[in-house]
């Protein structure tokens, strides 16, 4: 009898859709609150009352999915308007900062004026030049190098000139995250015409080597040097023969170098250091992208044969003298001699605008000057250089702008040219696109160029030099096999 009345209070099925089913779901919960308690009987009715108000409004009234997502900071259309906002339709990159997280802090130390306008009046000097009053006054003399220069002005411009400027120079040293140390030191290089006296022949005026002992021991005696062991500080250090004599002593910083063909493994490294390119010399080409006067197929104007080293000549150089062999015979091919001269950059410039690919072999080191003039020649490089490194290959791929050939390739004879003859005409067009898309990053006078980049990339090492300054603190100092972190080879302080 009790089975019998349990199925006559049974809720039966019905086809009429969610009304029903929220009819039956209701009167299962009235019969069971029936039968319980009072204190059952009220939570049961809260919980019918909001089972019947989430589905009535569930199937009845539906939310507008513009209100809901509006409930949530992040919602389909916000987001649209966030990648909107890092996405550059400029240049159809996304930008390198994906937040408006604060710029690096940069302090700019005042050196003694023999580090910076000192360096300037001595090569002044040498070339027969007076002493000046005032050597603020004095212009810096162009060469390949310059970038110490450019560097040194954009942390003496007004903040309203430092457009799209990755960091902010601070007056006062605690505020720095960086510090920048600004010696001219490819410049000190050069001062004289030759790096070293000749034996027995007078000594100069200027020695670059003292200069870089004066300057080293200057740096070592600040306190925010010491405070992290120069970890924490930015040096300059372009040409690959600058701060030779000190170099080992700074090698904590960050260098700012061409490339590493002169520093040892436990001085530089990519992952610590940042390479900046050398300073354009050579007229920049204004045309459109296009084939018409480039008649010369390949275009070299360097030097033959290279300095020696430690009595040995470079393999750079053994390089260059082969290819001059190779290529000097080819009709059209201008390969040839030329010193850094007025007239042979007027020349050369002439060479690379009037040329569809511009040879860029290894010289002393991996990399040269010719190699940025050829882009901002739109003269597609062809790189002849198996150990060289590049600036900003981060943002920057080279494939797209330039031909790498490997060195024991481009030495058998007839390679090169056939190679180079079977570019077609629309490939070496795309080649120019891209050249010309990127060649403000080889500028250094342009307002959101060379300077700006580098300054990205400095930037980019303070996570890395945070992370460093912090484990030096708790590790047993041991010789590194590099300038950074490459095996573990730590174990925990007891002091």
């Amino acid at each position: 009898m009790d089975d019998e009345r349990a199925k006559t209070r049974k809720p039966k099925p019905t086809s009429s859709g969610s009304i029903s089913s929220f009819s039956s779901i209701a009167k299962s919960l009235f019969f069971a609150m029936a039968r319980k308690s009072v204190l059952k009987q009220t939570l049961a009715t809260v919980l019918l009352v909001i089972v019947m108000y989430v589905l009535f409004n569930t199937f009845f009234n539906p939310s507008d999915s513009s209100k809901l997502d509006s409930t949530f900071p992040f919602n389909s259309d916000t987001a649209t308007v966030l990648i909107n906002d890092v996405y550059r339709e400029s240049d159809g990159k996304f930008s390198s900062s994906l937040s408006s997280s604060p710029p690096v802090k940069v302090y700019l130390y005042e050196l003694p004026t023999r580090f910076t306008y000192g360096v300037i009046q001595h090569h002044s000097l040498a070339r027969g030049g007076q002493p000046a009053e005032d050597v603020t006054t004095l212009k810096y003399p162009g060469h390949q190098h310059m970038s110490e220069w450019h560097m040194f002005l954009d942390l003496h411009r007004p903040e309203s000139e430092r457009v799209g400027s990755p960091i902010v120079r601070v007056l006062d040293p605690e505020e720095a995250d960086l510090f920048y140390p600004p010696f001219f030191s490819s410049l000190s290089l050069i001062v004289n015409p030759t790096m070293r006296p000749a034996e027995g022949s007078e000594k100069p005026l200027y020695s670059d080597e003292e200069n870089q002992m004066a300057f080293v021991e200057w740096l070592e005696e600040q306190d925010y040097w010491k405070r992290n062991d120069g970890r924490d500080h930015v040096i300059m250090a372009s040409d690959p023969n600058a701060l030779y004599r000190v170099i080992y002593r700074v090698k904590n910083s960050v260098l700012l170098v061409s490339d590493f063909g002169r520093l040892r493994p436990d001085q530089g490294s990519l992952v610590k250091d940042v390479i900046v390119p050398y300073s354009h010399r050579l007229r920049t080409y204004e045309g459109d992208v296009s084939l018409d006067n480039r008649n010369t197929l390949l275009f070299f104007m360097g030097n033959r044969y290279r300095k020696e080293i430690d009595m040995l000549e470079t393999e750079g150089g053994k390089i260059r003298d082969t290819l001059f062999q190779l290529l000097e015979s080819e009709v059209d091919v201008i390969i040839k001699h030329g010193a850094q001269s007025r007239e042979s950059r007027r020349a050369a410039s002439q060479g690379m605008h009037t040329s569809k690919f511009c040879l860029h072999p290894a010289g002393d080191t991996p990399s040269a000057c010719r190699l940025f003039d050829a882009i901002l020649s739109l003269c597609v490089p062809v790189i002849v250089s198996d150990d060289i490194e590049l600036p900003f290959e981060d943002t920057i791929d080279y494939r797209k702008i330039a031909i790498f050939v490997e060195t024991s390739a481009a030495v058998k004879p007839g390679y090169l040219v056939s190679m180079l003859r079977a570019v077609a005409s629309d490939r070496i067009l795309e080649y120019q696109k891209e050249l010309k898309e990127v060649k403000r990053y080889f500028q250094y006078g342009e307002a959101d160029g060379t300077v700006n980049e580098i300054w990205r990339q400095v930037s980019k090492k303070l996570p890395l030099i945070k992370l460093m300054i912090n484990r030096d603190k708790r590790v047993v100092r041991k010789e590194p096999d590099c300038s950074c972190l490459c095996t573990n080879q730590t174990a925990s302080r007891t002091s």
